[in-house]
């Protein structure tokens, strides 16, 4: 009987494993987790709910969502989509339903109703699963079979183990292991995070958002990054799908930066500059004896509103009439152009996402076989993937690992 072995006990591993085991019953599927527990991520993903996909079901849009990976998950999706592992968890007992912004939960809105899935599923696939079992080290013979060494001195022999499947996540370990094994590592950094800001502007309006703005940052003279969603106003700067877009795609450029770039902020995407203005004059003349701070003519918080009003030079007594050229100029650029510096970055919650890992030029994205070490195949974060919030981490996950589960049970005859 021939052996799969698959590194890492999280959403790829197990899904992997699940595809090879049920796919060819032949193949003797292990899976070895250095932790305690199974499917960690998956417990704490979507605040403990398990944000498992998106509801989008083009694979042209999907792609879309990855700031890293596109070209290569274009064909992959055209394999393994959102709508096929909803048709999966059907069959396995668990619905799903759609929230507004697309994201996909169980209906039970509990994580554990997928790690439950996936534990039985494993099981009934006669797939073994040891906790607690640390891979030190992972090497091919020349006869093209497989030796990984454990902590403690266990070794799973090379008599007939004839493919490995990394599904290590971020963990450096995964990493170490495809470099020795061949692989070019693109350096991890940091994907889907807050900023920092400390900005007298943002100072005691933590809670405060809106539901559309324009993020952006400056890469040279001629390239800006810019990402459009709701804003929301920490405690220690600014966070909400906007900001968490924004440092996906410019993860390499900010972490180059050391976290510390100018950022514009637009509060009033849907308005052009020039027509604010004239809205603004407009609204001066119709209120000429109401305070500015009190009575705004743009839908923004009252509390941010007052904030911006106070960095345009305005007091907090002054009427609409006394509201000089200057300040006007001031609170238009306050509004559509302000200038906040991002002074470091936050993590989202506990899901922690990184850009980097296996160089995707080196695997065939047919098979998720390495092309430089036959045997040897790869899913989910370990490779240089990511995906934006909203489910996309979770997918590429399932679509790589079953790529690679269906390819490595249909090499075994």
């Amino acid at each position: 009987m021939a052996r799969l072995i698959v590194v890492g006990g999280g959403a790829a591993g197990f899904f992997g494993a699940i595809a090879a085991a049920r796919t060819n019953p032949k193949l003797e599927v292990i899976i070895l987790e250095a932790g305690k527990t199974f499917l960690s991520k998956v417990k704490i993903s979507g605040g403990g709910r398990c944000n498992v996909t998106h509801h989008c079901f083009d694979p042209v849009e999907l792609v879309k969502a990855y700031p890293r990976g596109q070209r290569e998950l274009r064909g992959a999706f055209s394999q393994f989509q959102p709508q096929d592992m909803i048709a999966w968890l059907k069959a396995e007992g668990v619905k799903l339903k759609t929230e507004t912004d697309g994201r996909m939960f169980p209906v039970t809105d509990d994580s554990e109703t997928i790690i439950r899935a996936f534990l039985a599923a494993a099981t009934q696939a006669k797939v073994q699963c040891r906790t607690g079992a640390v891979v030190q080290s992972i090497v091919k013979d020349e006869t093209g079979q497989f030796q990984v060494n454990l902590k403690g001195g266990d070794r799973l022999f090379a008599d007939y183990i004839l493919y490995i499947l990394l599904a290590t996540g971020s963990h450096p370990s995964g990493h170490r292991f495809a470099a020795a094994l061949g692989h070019k590592i693109i350096p991890p950094q940091p994907s889907l995070f807050t900023f920092q800001i400390n900005d007298p502007r943002l100072q005691g309006l933590a809670g405060v958002s809106v539901p559309k703005a324009i993020v952006s940052i400056k890469l040279d003279a001629k390239k800006k990054l810019a990402q459009t969603g709701p804003l929301l106003i920490t405690h220690w700067g600014l966070s909400g799908p906007a900001v968490l877009k924004l440092s996906a795609w410019g993860a390499r450029a900010l972490a180059e930066h050391r976290y510390t770039m100018p950022l514009t902020v637009n509060w009033l995407p849907d308005i052009n500059p020039e027509t604010l203005r004239q809205d603004i004059q407009t609204f001066k003349t119709q209120h000429p004896k109401k305070k500015i701070t009190t009575l705004a003519p743009v839908d923004i918080p009252k509390r941010l509103w007052q904030s911006l009003t106070q960095a345009a030079g305005i007091s907090l007594d002054q009427n609409w009439a006394d509201l000089s050229k200057k300040q006007l100029n001031v609170l238009c650029q306050e509004l559509t152009q302000g200038q906040y510096n991002i002074q470091g970055k936050g993590v989202f919650k506990e899901e922690f996402v990184t850009c980097g890992g296996v160089s995707l030029k080196e695997v065939n994205f047919k098979t998720l076989e390495s092309r430089r070490c036959p045997g040897l195949f790869f899913a989910g974060e370990v490779l240089d993937i990511d995906g934006i919030t909203g489910g996309f981490n979770f997918q590429s996950a399932w679509t790589t690992s079953w790529l690679a589960g269906q390819a490595i049970a249909k090499n075994i005859h």
